[in-house]
């Protein structure tokens, strides 16, 4: 792989508007995170059916905000080609009890010009709502 294809989150190569999905995503805002996809966009997270369409993409969101306290994520890798984007990190959920859990995700982006017609959240999730 070339070393100028992956790089990290703190290089400029990270566009604006990804940096703001993470931000809508650890500020529990599901209107803001809904809004960069396309109307009818499609929402994949682990092994969950696929959600489809903006608004929604934003209730099933919001749900699933409501579920958790709130998260954070720390982005490791960014790597973008025509039409698709892809990064990788972690993220730490925050349960209702207190307790968090830290898990390594990789998301991959399919663009439909400055909209996202496909995001897929890749993450093993299982043991955020284990007793």
């Amino acid at each position: 792989m070339d070393a100028q294809a992956t790089q990290p989150l703190t290089t400029p190569v990270v566009p604006d508007w990804v940096r703001r999905v993470f931000a809508a995503v650890d500020a529990g805002d599901a209107r803001q995170f809904a809004a960069v996809f396309a109307e009818d966009g499609q929402f994949i997270f682990g092994n969950a059916p696929a959600v489809v369409g903006r608004p929604a993409v934003e209730q099933a969101v919001a749900g699933f905000f409501a579920s958790i306290r709130g998260c954070r994520h720390a982005l490791s890798r960014f790597c973008a080609g025509p039409g698709h984007c892809a990064m990788d990190g972690t993220v730490t959920y925050l349960r209702h009890d207190g307790r968090e859990l830290t898990v390594p995700f990789a998301n991959v982006f399919v663009m439909r010009g400055d909209q996202v017609a496909e995001y897929r959240i890749f993450v093993d999730a299982s043991a955020l709502y284990a007793p």
